[in-house]
Order: C-alpha cells, then structure tokens, then sequence
C-alpha cells in the first residue's frame, strides 16, 4: 500500500495510526499542502477532491480518512478497531464522527486559509478553532468517563483514539490547555508511550519541518 499523506494532516494522522496499529507496512510519500502540491494534476489523478490521505491499493485508490479507516477494519480485522456489540459499535463511530465531522473539518488547513483572508489574525484563528475544539471535547470528555477504561472507549485503542490523538495535537497548536480535559490528556499521555502512535506522530515523519 502506499499512503499519500502530509505530516501535520489530522487525517492523514489518524490513518497512520489505523495502519500502524494494524501492524500494516505502507510506502508513505509527501503531499506538501503548504507548496500546493495538491492541486497537482498528477495528485488530481488520484484524488480529484485535491485533499489528502489517499491511499493507494491493489484494488483502487481510496480517498476520505473515514472510509479508509473502515476499509481497513473490513480487510485487516485484527485486532480489531471496533467492538463487537452492535450498539457498542455504533457509539465508537458516534464519538469518533463528533471529531470527524463536528471539530477537525473546522480547523483543517483550507478552513483556517479562509478565516484569515477574512481578516483574522493569528489570535483570531485560535478563538475560532479554540471554540469549536472545546465543545467538541467537552461532550467527548463526558463519554470518556462514561465508556472508557484507558482508552477513549474500553481498555484497548479503538477508531475513537485515531481520531482523538491528532485532535489533542491540534489542540496544542491552537493554544489550548488539555488540563480542563483530564480524561482526554490522559489518553494522549497514554498514546505518547504506545508505539503505534509514536511512529505516527507528525514530529516523526520525513517531511516534518520542511
């Protein structure tokens, strides 16, 4: 397989995370958002939307992080990143959509852009992000306390960490203290010692600090 990602990407992050915890090998290979090198048309060919991961199979080019992620739990289902309760299964994707779809879209690179050719300083980026990331993690530290057991659902990771870990990174970047979310820091405590996550930190890949 071969994963088309970008360092700083929460959601190339988070599918690096899948994979890693897969125990799965993958060829990586940069798409430098800051150059544009989305919009390539050799990009465009595998990805229209311009946006990464795009991961690349011996069926097919996959694209949008969810999908893969739930692709690699279909085709790779040890061990597994969902529970086995059909109802237990459904609240892990819930929790792991209220980061998808209800806090990374609206602190990802191209929404940020935007932001601030409306005028927002850099003070002004932060807010934005700030309150949406918060209440995003007010409600996940509830369900933490509610579900977890060292993890964000049970005692082994799930698809909420994927998705989880690279939001608490995010976090940081915008200035966000994870002391009000005792639960949550402890995760990412937790998955600073784990090597899955280790090896997919953005610190550790080779475009970081290009």
């Amino acid at each position: 397989m071969i994963l088309h990602d970008y360092f700083r990407s929460g959601t190339s992050y988070r599918t690096r995370i899948a994979l890693n915890l897969k125990g799965l090998a993958y060829e990586q290979r940069s798409i430098d958002l800051r150059t544009g090198a989305q919009r390539s048309q050799t990009f465009l060919r595998l990805n229209p939307q311009g946006m990464v991961p795009a991961l690349e199979t011996i069926d097919g080019v996959l694209t949008q992080s969810p999908a893969i992620l739930e692709w690699l739990e279909e085709a790779y289902p040890e061990p597994p990143l969902l529970p086995a309760g059909l109802n237990d299964r459904a609240q892990v994707r819930a929790m792991a959509a209220l980061i998808g779809c209800d806090i990374h879209p609206l602190n990802n690179l191209r929404v940020l852009t935007a932001v601030r050719a409306l005028g927002a300083d850099q003070a002004g980026v932060d807010a934005w992000a700030g309150q949406w990331i918060t209440a995003g993690f007010d409600a996940l530290e509830t369900l933490v306390a509610r579900h977890g057991q060292g993890w964000a659902w049970g005692d082994r990771p799930t698809l909420v960490d994927c998705y989880l870990v690279p939001q608490i990174y995010s976090a940081g970047r915008f200035n966000l203290l994870m002391a009000r979310w005792p639960g949550l820091q402890a995760i990412g405590e937790k998955a600073a010692l784990h090597p899955a996550f280790i090896a997919a930190h953005p610190d550790r890949q080779h475009d970081a600090g290009g």
